[in-house]
């Protein structure tokens, strides 16, 4: 047996053959998804070194040398940050709500803090600089340079991701913000309470568990599968097609209403009826909020909530393509999943790490200036917006002058970014600007929308550049697959002086293939 680890012996043996930290979480992710398997040994749980091995060698080791032979010599690993865990790169606010498209705050701090090394030869920005980002997103930029002791100025089109940013790194009263959550989910309770659902879905749990323990046993049916010993695709559609009349028998029992016939909105195709019920209940409380900061925090907390509500399966939730409303066969977790009816669990849960979240951030924020303006970046007056905001910091910026810009520019056809939160737009009535998004998804990548980018990204640049001390620097995170780059900065009166390669190692899309960005450095011509 000595070649058998327990789970921590498992994680402290792969930290140190990794040389990087290796999680209990980590090996048992392991072996929920079958990539190892698990034994037992006087009623131990235990993996074999053996496999472990085998399992990082079919991973690792081997990556660098392939991408760079695929990418080429000049990818720069060292921006990879293949050794950092999730944890670390959503790290405190980072996490405080979904966003397609954001770049990892290691990547903001590379740039902006005051190293240097190999690739970086020199600093950009020092402590008490201004720090542009003209494409806020969700705030990540702001964010890390509260915590250099730096100041920050975001702009964005979309109204929804200012709120975000400007949640991220304003003060709040944590007392009442904490008070307001609890009175919101005291009546919550209430209101659940006094409706069948809760009773339907308890109900419902106890017999997918039954059922799945019998046909999906972990890690048991997942390993039969990856070894071809089973077709998923025939076995599934038997059990699926089993196990629907006992979820119609029990939707009918309890008088279940799944959906309205005729949905207006994306609330009402995306929600099943008693989530939608529950997210008008806690809109209805939201608005008796009086505290104008607690009441934005509580916004962003209850958009996370219903974004993790919606009515598809748990491996789609960042496409969505149908709206699913029975018992279905979850691919993800190897098993037959149902589609939520209430949002109470996830409502707590954000709740709670929503206020960790901004706690954690509050003890690292430096006394330092950090704000989103929500306009669009092409012609926005910075210096007289931010003294409409915040007149102390818009004097300030005025007499200092910006430093310069780190900052993702949407990439050309690839997200629609206002539709992506399309369920807050519809809640909470904020106005939407999808026609000045600068390359959304809508308008494809043909040659008219790659002009049009030019001519946005240009015009944003142009117009910062007002705003701007001498000497300053531009760095901007891009994907430049159709070498637009250089024509940009050529119409921005900007030369490309350097270009830093990184590989891209954790994406979302289903393509996992090798992947690189651009850091472009541009400075005035």
């Amino acid at each position: 047996m000595n070649d058998y680890l327990t789970v921590k012996e498992a994680s402290d043996w792969a930290s140190e053959y990794l040389n990087k930290n290796v999680t209990a979480s980590n090996i048992s992710y392991l072996i929920q998804y079958g990539r190892v398997k698990q034994y037992k040994n006087n009623g131990n749980n235990l993996v074999s070194k053996e496999e472990l091995i085998r399992y990082y060698k079919s991973i690792n080791g081997r990556r660098e040398n392939d991408w760079k032979e695929r990418l080429g010599d000049d990818l720069n690993w060292a921006l990879s940050f293949d050794w950092l865990k999730e944890t670390d790169t959503t790290k405190h606010v980072h996490r405080l709500h979904p966003y397609k498209g954001k770049f990892i705050p290691q990547l903001v701090e590379y740039f902006l803090d005051s190293h240097v090394d190999d690739f970086k030869k020199e600093i950009y920005f020092n402590a008490g600089d201004i720090v542009l980002d003209p494409f806020s997103g969700s705030g990540t930029t702001m964010v890390q340079a509260g915590e250099l002791g730096l100041h920050a100025v975001g702009v964005d089109i979309s109204a929804f991701n200012a709120l975000i940013s400007n949640v991220k790194v304003k003060d709040v009263d944590f007392e009442d913000l904490q008070a307001e959550l609890r009175k919101i989910t005291q009546s919550l309770r209430k209101f659940i309470s006094e409706s069948n659902h809760l009773q339907f879905e308890n109900e419902l749990l106890t017999e997918l568990n039954i059922f799945n323990k019998k046909f999906f046993p972990s890690p048991e049916f997942k390993i039969k599968v990856r070894q071809k010993e089973i077709n998923e695709r025939e076995y599934v559609k038997e059990k699926e097609d089993i196990f629907l009349p006992k979820f119609n028998h029990l939707l009918k029992r309890y008088n279940i209403q799944i959906k309205q016939s005729r949905p207006e909105n994306f609330i009402d195709k995306w929600y099943l009826q008693p989530v939608k019920d529950e997210i008008y209940f806690v809109f209805e409380q939201l608005k008796k909020v009086k505290n104008p900061a607690v009441k934005k925090v509580i916004t962003v907390i209850l958009s996370r909530t219903i974004r993790s509500c919606r009515a598809t399966t748990h491996a789609d939730l960042a496409t969505l393509r149908e709206p699913v409303t029975q018992t279905y066969y979850c691919k993800k977790h190897g098993k037959i999943c149902k589609p939520l009816f209430s949002i109470i669990s996830w409502w707590e849960r954000y709740s709670k790490d929503t206020v960790a979240r901004l706690k954690e951030y509050s003890a690292l924020k430096t006394g330092t200036y950090q704000i989103c303006l929500q306009g669009d970046a092409r012609t926005i007056d910075i210096f007289a917006k931010l003294k409409e905001k915040n007149k102390g910091f818009g004097d300030f910026t005025a007499q200092q002058k910006i430093k310069g810009i780190f900052s993702s520019p949407p990439y050309v056809g690839l997200i629609d970014y206002h539709e992506q939160h399309a369920y807050a737009y519809d809640l909470f009535g904020f106005e939407r600007n999808d026609e000045l998004e600068i390359g959304p998804l809508f308008k494809g990548q043909g040659g008219e929308a790659r002009n049009s980018y030019i001519e946005g990204i240009s015009q944003v640049l142009n117009n910062a550049k007002r705003f701007f001390q001498n000497n300053y620097d531009v760095f901007l995170v891009a994907n430049d697959k159709y070498n637009i780059y250089p024509k940009i900065a050529k119409n921005a009166g900007m030369q490309i002086v350097n270009k830093y390669k990184r590989p891209v190692l954790n994406r979302t899309e289903k393509d996992k293939g090798a992947y690189a960005e651009i850091i472009f450095h541009l400075k005035e011509k």
